[in-house]
Formats: structure tokens, sequence, C-alpha cells
């Protein structure tokens, strides 16, 4: 890898603002959600940078790849579960669209990432 930090991933930074848009959301969120919905919604979107900067920091480029695809499959869990919250009338679509752009393009740069490394 010719990166000296994962912090300098364009993907890793997309990622961070990711989280900031889920933890947003979240908020919004019943209280009866607190440990189920929300709970899962805030674990996926920090798995996401952090299986990034993980593999990073791993020895080869085979087990980075694999991070990287626990990553991208981390967006396709918090995409899920923000179309839930879309759908039981939680939070309208309109306020999770910034979310859905983010989850599209982070997911593009994974699946670029996984197939250069």
């Amino acid at each position: 890898m010719s990166w000296k930090h994962y912090r300098e991933l364009i993907v890793w930074q997309k990622a961070m603002d990711l989280t900031d848009e889920i933890y947003r959301l979240v908020r919004k969120l019943p209280k009866e959600e607190l440990y189920s919905l929300s709970n899962q919604l805030r674990r996926a979107a920090i798995s996401v940078p952090s299986n990034i900067a993980e593999g990073h920091g791993r020895q080869t480029d085979k087990e980075f790849k694999q991070f990287l695809s626990i990553a991208k499959g981390s967006v396709f869990e918090a995409e899920t579960q923000i179309l839930i919250a879309v759908r039981q009338g939680y939070i309208s679509n309109e306020d999770a669209q910034p979310v859905f752009s983010l989850c599209d393009e982070v997911g593009r740069m994974l699946t670029a990432l996984i197939t250069r490394s």
C-alpha cells in the first residue's frame, strides 16, 4: 500500500462522514428504538471506517481486501436499517437522502479499492 496512514484514504474520510450522518439520524428515532434499531445503526456505522482502518493496518493485501469487504457489508447493513426506519415512519425519506447518497458513494469507493488491491 502506498498510503502512509489510513486517514489519508478518501474512502475512510467519507466513511467518517457517513457515520456522522447516521448518528444525526439516530437522534430522530423514538426512545423505544434505543436498544434495537438505534444501537444496530450506530454499530453498523462505526464498523465501516473501523474496518477500513483495521484492514489498512494488516500485513497483506489479502487481509486488507477482507476488511474492506466487511466494511462494504456494513454499508449495506446501515442502508437497510435506514430503509427500515423510513418504512416505519421514524424518519423521512428526505432526511435519509444524505445517508443514502453517502452509502452509495462509500460502497462504490470500497468496490474500486477492493478491485485495485
